[in-house]
Parts: structure tokens; sequence; C-alpha cells
């Protein structure tokens, strides 16, 4: 390999043995591929007879060859030199049912939050693969210019979107004037949840930032779709609610955020019981070369600004922000534990500045499984989508145009990893998240909902960027004082608890801005 991989260094936690978690076999044993994996064809428990018999198969007909070629030893290599065999054959069993990588034909897809950044890539993906999925439902916010184009682009059979620009996009479409295009224009909840339910999709993909996308998700699944999860918050505060609703009505998830994506990628093929824990992860945002006391010494306007870009990905403002505080992977740690049913104790964030590693498995063996490439949002959606067939696609560097064989030159900056701990005095999010995974129930929808609203604040200049931590540990303790986590919520109780959280973060802020005056 010429490419040079410099600095690679997993600083990682040394796990006393006796420690709890996957290490321990009977614990391990719960740990599971994804409810989309077990549902589909791609079994992991399938492991073992099929490559032994396999290889038993060609052992006796090796054997029986050379048996009856003792005579005619030059003859047996000049038959193998004119056969298939002289180009190679696969004597490697998988751990799969699946013998073909067949292509799904114009799948029928539904986005949630199509005007968005998920949106616009999975019609992009759309776009390149238009023989293999079709949009046919769109929900939208009020950006009506934006999804005025995917309707003429695409002509989807159900549109919806804010309640406030519907007569907006309804004028919109009819001034389109496509001959013989009637599509059903819906607004508000009652719109997100018709495109979430619509009769001829398979899939729907979930792009609608924070809670608001809890109630079509779970409409969805009632309707025996198969979910494409971009929403962190549908797991994180619904976790309990939605979990055995897969058993229930038949349907998988599959994820699309690119971590979550990573690690359902690396674990196919192996078996139950196999993983000893995950390895989430993240690139530490746009301050991660900033030491806190830098940070606190910075102008607060100028750390606002600086937090709502990236260096390595292209996303929307609310992520972007929640990538700088790392909050964004203390929401994944918590969608970990539901997806794959990992303990807290076993799941570990690591700091990944290149954001080519997106995210790994730790085996029982200490193999270490990662799953690479460009940062870029388009695979995980194309394989959430195509799953589980791997689909031929030319998906460049999506800020240069790179190709990945480029990356693997090494030069300048490209094929370098560097690998650290979290510094959890600067990131404190990871913390709060950790806390509020393990205390479980409402817990994680109080500090998914409180954060949100501190993002918002904060964007709209009401906080400066270093108080959203102490502003979530608050609304966290404020639960606790008024009895607020319910450990076995039912989802009006975790609504009432996002709308709760909401509240108080506000108070919060309030008493704190009563205090300074």
């Amino acid at each position: 390999m010429q490419a040079s991989i410099e600095a690679l260094t997993f600083v990682l936690p040394t796990r006393n043995v006796a420690q709890h978690g996957l290490r321990d076999v009977p614990r391990s044993q719960r740990l599971q591929t994804s409810r989309a994996s077990q549902s589909r064809t791609s079994e992991p428990h399938m492991l073992l007879w099929g490559a032994s018999a396999a290889a038993t198969c060609v052992a006796v007909g090796t054997a029986a060859r050379a048996i009856a070629s003792k005579p005619r030893r030059h003859g047996t290599a000049c038959r193998a030199a004119g056969s298939s065999w002289a180009k190679g054959r696969n004597l490697v069993g998988t751990n799969t049912k699946i013998a073909t990588n067949e292509m799904p034909v114009s799948k029928k897809i539904a986005i949630l939050g199509s005007t968005g950044s998920i949106g616009t890539q999975t019609l992009d993906i759309c776009r390149q693969h238009a023989n293999l999925f079709q949009p046919v439902a769109l929900a939208a916010g009020k950006n009506t210019e934006l999804l005025l184009k995917q309707i003429e682009e695409f002509r989807p059979a159900m549109v919806a979107c804010d309640d406030s620009v519907l007569d907006e996009l309804k004028a919109g479409v009819t001034a389109l004037g496509i001959a013989g295009y009637e599509p059903v224009l819906l607004g508000g909840t009652e719109g997100q949840n018709a495109v979430a339910t619509f009769a001829e999709c398979k899939t729907v993909v979930t792009g609608i930032v924070g809670c608001a996308g809890l109630i079509p998700t779970i409409e969805a699944i009632k309707a025996g779709k198969d979910i494409a999860l971009a929403n962190k918050e549908t797991l994180i505060a619904g976790g309990p609610v939605i979990a055995p609703m897969f058993d229930q009505y038949g349907v998988s998830m599959l994820p699309v955020d690119s971590e979550h994506s990573a690690i359902f990628q690396c674990l196919q093929g192996v078996p139950q019981g196999g993983v000893k824990k995950i390895i989430l992860t993240g690139s530490g945002g746009t301050f991660r070369d900033m030491s806190i006391e830098e940070m606190k010494a910075a102008d607060p306007e100028w750390l606002r600004q600086k937090s709502t870009t990236h260096p390595n990905w292209d996303m929307g403002a609310k992520i972007t922000v929640d990538s700088s505080t790392m909050m964004n992977k203390g929401l994944e740690v918590i969608e970990a534990h539901w997806l794959y049913g990992v303990d807290y104790d076993d799941i570990e964030v690591v700091i990944h500045p290149q954001s080519i590693v997106h995210s790994a498995i730790e085996l029982q063996d200490t193999a270490v499984l990662m799953q690479t490439g460009w940062p870029d949002m388009r695979l995980p959606i194309l394989y959430a989508l195509a799953y589980p067939s791997r689909v031929p696609a030319d998906l460049p560097n999506p800020r240069d145009g790179r190709n990945f064989d480029d990356w693997w030159k090494g030069e300048g900056k490209d094929g370098k990893m560097n690998f650290s701990k979290p510094d959890l005095e600067k990131y404190p999010c990871i913390r709060l998240a950790y806390r509020a995974g393990r205390r479980g129930g409402t817990m994680p929808a109080i500090l998914s909902a409180a954060n949100e609203r501190a993002v918002e604040l904060l964007l709209s200049k009401d906080i400066d960027f270093l108080e959203i931590p102490d502003i979530l540990e608050g609304v966290m303790e404020m639960a606790e004082r008024e009895d607020k986590v319910l450990t076995i919520p039912t989802l009006d109780d975790i609504v009432a608890a996002d709308l709760w959280a909401r509240g108080a973060a506000d108070k919060i802020i309030q008493d704190r801005k009563t205090v300074s005056a």
C-alpha cells in the first residue's frame, strides 16, 4: 500500500476484566444486530454450516480429483487452466443467506423533511438512481421555493408543508402548469402523518429535526413502513415506546446517521455475542483545536457564529451546533443503546478529527472493524434505501469532488488518522447524555428537548454558546426535584416531558437574567 497512514493511535481506557459489560459472556448475548437486519433475509446467526459444508465439498472433490488424476498430473492442470477455476472462486463461506446483489427496482419512498439536509441528499440519491428509487411523497416545512423545485422534478403524488404556507404551495403548484399532475397537498401534522403512511411507499426516510419527527415515525411504523432513520430524537426520546413496535408491526429500522450506519455495516456477518463494545467516532466539531480556557477567553459572538460551521461535514444549523458541543455524540450513545441493545458501559466515544472512520466495533477476539469513507451522508442514505444490496455508485467528496483514491495517496492531510479520548471538561454534554441514558425513562427525552430549546436560543442570540451545558444540567436537576422522570413512560408521557423540558430551559434562562440584572 502506497498510502502512509500516520499517527494511528487508539487512545482508549484500560478496561478491567471484571468490569460489567459485553466482556462478560452472558451479557454479550444481549448484543444483537439492529432489528432491521433481523427482519430481512440477512441473518447473522446463520454462520458456520454453509462454510463448513462448502469446505467439505471442496476437500472431498479435490481429494477425488487428486486420486483419479495421479497418473496424469499435468492433464489436471491443463483442464483447470481452461475452466472457470482459472478466474478464481470465492471459497470462503459468508454469514448470510443473500447470494446475489440484486438491486431494488423503482422502490417507492416517502421523505419527511425533504428540504432539509437529509431530504435533499436523499433526493440526490433518487436523482442518480432514478430506476432504483422513486420519491412518491414529500413533507417539508416552510421552504416552499425549494419544495416547488422538488415537486417539478420528481412529481410526487402527495406533498405536505407547514400550515402557514399551504396556500402558497397550492398556488405554486398551479403556477407550474404541469399537465395532468394533481398531487394531494396537505398542511401541518396531518400532512406529515399522511406522507408517513402513504399507501404506495415502502420505506420512509425520517429527516425531520428534533422531537417533531417522533409522531409521524410512529404512524409510519403502524402503517407497516420500514424506517430509514435519520432523526436521532425518535429513539432518544421515544425509545421505550418505539422499540416494542418493530416486533408488533413486523417492520425494520435502518440507520441513516453516518455513525450508526457504519456500525450496522460492520455488524454484517458478526455472530450474536461476538461484539465486545461499540466505538462511536466524532470529529470534535469546530472547537476541537481550542482548549476550554481559550474558549472561555474568546468573544461570545465569535463562538456563536463559529459553532454553526463544521470543518468536515455540511449539515443543518442544529446538528452543527450539536457537533460543536458534542451533544450529537452523546445523543448517539443513547441511540446506540436502543439500536443495538448495548449497555452504556460498552459504548465509547473517540475523537477522530479527519472524519474518515465513521465508527467501529471491537469484537470478543480483540479485532476492531471500522467503516471508512468520505464524510458524506449519501452513502449511509443509499445503503439504508438499498439494503442489503450494494448499489454501484459514484460518490466523490462532496466538498472538493475528489475520489477516495486520492486520500490513499497520503498527500498533505490525506492518508492520516488520529484518535483520542474526548475531554469531558471541554465537552460536558457527553457526560450529561450518559447520565440521562443510564437514568432512562423520560430523562433522555427531557435532555433532548432541553438541548433543542437551548440551541434555538443560541441561534436567536438569547444565550451564549458556553451556557448550553449548564442549562441542560439545570433542567435535568429540576426534573429530578420535581419528579418529572417516569421510568416506564407512554407516548403521551414522552410528549409531555418534551414540552416540560423546553419550558424548564426557558425558566432557567429567565432566572439567570433576573439574577444578573
